[in-house]
């Protein structure tokens, strides 16, 4: 079940319920009975175990560098090689 925060219009009292998709927001303050707001929170998750993410996400390989301006074959401006 997913966490909400809320935060009271009143006393400002910040809360958190955890609550079902299909349940209604909350509406009073557990503090005051004041009006509440729903607020947006930072979520996060954990990776855990093994899966695509341990063993097939990325590449063992290293990546080749990227060749510099004067070996590509092009000409540049800037390039001590190009005057």
């Amino acid at each position: 079940m997913p966490l909400y925060e809320y935060q009271c219009k009143s006393c400002s009292n910040t809360f958190e319920l955890r609550q079902k998709f299909s349940d209604p927001p909350a509406s009073a303050c557990p503090a005051c009975g004041g009006e509440v707001e729903k607020l947006i929170s930072q979520s996060g998750f954990a990776l855990k175990g093994q899966g695509w993410y341990g063993d097939g996400y990325g590449s063992s390989k290293q990546s080749a560098p990227a060749p510099s301006p004067c070996q590509s074959g092009g000409s540049c401006a800037g390039c001590p090689s190009a005057s």
